[in-house]
């Protein structure tokens, strides 16, 4: 197995025992960050977890993370100890931690752990995307109106969303990582995000989408950056969903 993915199942399987061990907790604390999203303990205790591995391995590598910040270097884990809180504290099981290995700006390993789901995706760069072990590989569908969209929230989507709802064959509001799994799999062929993406939010999904021979952009079809927009693809769709997106 590759070693620096042997290293982020390590780190996930330590963060999956502690964030599993306090979901739907009648105890967890949950407090309100400056931007009015939720912040549970176990989002704080997994993210030092991750650290505390990264720090003791011998490796070289620092992190960056959503909770505890930026430790700087030219290697770096990226870290969502928690995406989909607001899921996780309501006890509803879609969330997950999401794990990037960045070199020079340039991410090549991903992976996403869904512990409550019972799932894993990941994804080396230049070896392709799996989904519990098995390859993985976007659709093959080529007109919109035979696709499936999703988005994580409507409220933040531009006008061309309205669109690409009607014209799809199915629409839903599956959100977060797992639209952009879902993507890489093949059973959905748009997922988007409005809102203001972070790079802990994307670098994973990103990687993994590709590797499944998808495409990832902002809205304007501009490479992913941070706090923008984020729209990933079959590859096939990635052209008329960005016209849409963003006009």
């Amino acid at each position: 197995m590759n070693r620096d993915l042997a290293f982020a199942r390590t780190l996930a399987d330590a963060a999956d025992r502690i964030t599993l061990g306090r979901f739907r907790a009648l105890d967890l604390q949950v407090d309100t960050k400056p931007d009015l999203s939720p912040v549970s303990e176990a989002d704080r205790a997994a993210e030092e977890k991750v650290r505390e591995l990264v720090a003791a391995s011998g490796r070289g590598e620092s992190v960056l993370g959503e909770e505890l910040g930026d430790d700087g270097g030219d290697a770096q884990w990226i870290v969502d100890p928690i995406d989909g809180t607001t899921n996780y504290v309501r006890g509803v099981p879609v969330w997950a931690t999401l794990l990037a290995l960045s070199r020079e700006g340039s991410v090549s390993v991903a992976l996403v752990s869904a512990p409550a789901l019972q799932r894993r995706w990941w994804a080396v760069r230049g070896e392709g995307a799996f989904a519990d072990g098995e390859r993985c590989r976007v659709s093959a569908v080529a007109r919109v109106e035979d696709c499936a969209v999703s988005t994580t929230s409507a409220r933040r989507m531009p006008d061309g969303w309205r669109e690409l709802v009607q014209r799809a064959w199915s629409n839903r509001g599956l959100g977060d990582f797992w639209q952009h799994c879902l993507v890489a799999e093949g059973s959905l062929d748009i997922a988007t995000d409005g809102g203001y993406m972070r790079v802990w939010d994307y670098s994973a999904v990103q990687l993994l989408v590709e590797e499944a021979g998808g495409r990832a952009t902002t809205f304007t079809g501009e490479a992913p950056t941070d706090r923008c927009s984020f729209v990933t693809t079959n590859g096939l769709l990635h052209d008329e969903a960005v016209s849409l997106l963003g006009g």
